[in-house]
């Protein structure tokens, strides 16, 4: 039996639209409207690059040093991306995660994290992916089992599709945001600030991505009167790929693919939504104290029209 590097496949299905995901990580390794990529996928006999479709718990993009401090005693973590000197991603993406529920349009994925040395608090985690009219929706929930207080933040890493042998450099971007967060060229660690208006990051209009290379957080997100933020990538096929997020995630941060190897350079646009900016579980900002028992909810979809 050949063993398939993102594990067990499960494969749901709503109409024309058909999704699979995957045991290794938890996360979507592909979603399709017909024949049409809805997020750019990955082969099924591929090892995941660039954490397509991956789960960031409990925290996401990076951690400088690996080293965070909660009620007054220091972990440092393992660095998962040495060549920076810095822990990415949290800690379940090459995890092994169950199938807890499954039907035909629907599967609940779980992972337990166990307490150790470097993170030593427990959390039961569910990510629920469903099909439906308007597309994938995934929801996130995540609860601390263990005996006191954990620190927590989440995103997830889906890349929206330009289409079958096309670069994202032809599509138009809107994302209404008025911020970006700053970081620096060596490490990717927040510096600062800055508004986006008058600047070549400013997507509250919609802009072409043409040659820019994006790899920034963007925050202070315009919602709907439903409190969702949105994502439109306009293609040339005609068709547009909308990701929103709901107000358990503050940030999206986006990526043109810019650093991944070729063929797949540019083939899709990471739009992650996160509950917390770049180097949070070492600052403290927007990461969430759960106490015994407590419960993080956070919601996020994705279609084509």
């Amino acid at each position: 039996m050949k063993v398939l590097p993102s594990g067990e496949q499960f494969r749901i299905a709503h109409g024309e639209q058909r999704a699979t995901i995957v045991e290794v990580g938890g996360g979507v390794r592909e979603y399709f409207a017909g024949r049409r990529p809805v997020l750019h996928p990955y082969p099924e006999d591929a090892i995941c690059d660039g954490a397509h479709g991956a789960p960031l718990i409990p925290w996401p993009n990076r951690l400088a040093d690996g080293c965070y401090s909660f009620d007054g005693l220091r972990r440092q973590l393992p660095l998962t991306e040495p060549e920076k000197g810095n822990a990415i991603h949290g800690l379940l993406r090459w995890r092994n995660w169950r199938a807890i529920e499954v039907s035909a349009e629907r599967v609940v994925m779980g992972n337990r994290l166990h307490p150790n040395d470097r993170w030593p608090f427990a959390l039961d985690i569910e990510i629920d992916y469903s099909l439906g009219q308007d597309g994938l929706t995934v929801e996130t929930r995540a609860q601390n089992i263990g005996d006191g207080p954990c620190p927590y933040a989440c995103g997830q890493h889906p890349y929206l599709s330009p289409g079958d042998g096309t670069t994202v450099d032809g599509c138009t971007l809107q994302l209404p945001a008025s911020t970006r967060i700053l970081t620096d060229a060596q490490r990717q660690l927040p510096t600062g600030v800055e508004t986006v208006e008058a600047t070549e990051f400013d997507f509250t209009a919609g802009r072409t991505v043409g040659s820019l290379e994006i790899d920034f957080a963007f925050t202070d997100l315009e919602r709907d009167g439903d409190g969702l933020a949105w994502v439109h990538l306009a293609c040339p096929d005609e068709h547009t790929v909308s990701l929103w997020a709901d107000q358990g995630y503050t940030i999206i941060q986006l990526y043109t693919a810019h650093t991944l190897a070729e063929p797949r350079r540019r083939r899709g646009l990471a739009a992650e939504p996160m509950s917390a900016p770049p180097n949070a579980l070492q600052t403290g900002e927007s990461v969430v104290r759960l106490d015994p028992g407590d419960i993080h909810v956070a919601r996020w979809g994705v279609g084509l029209s």
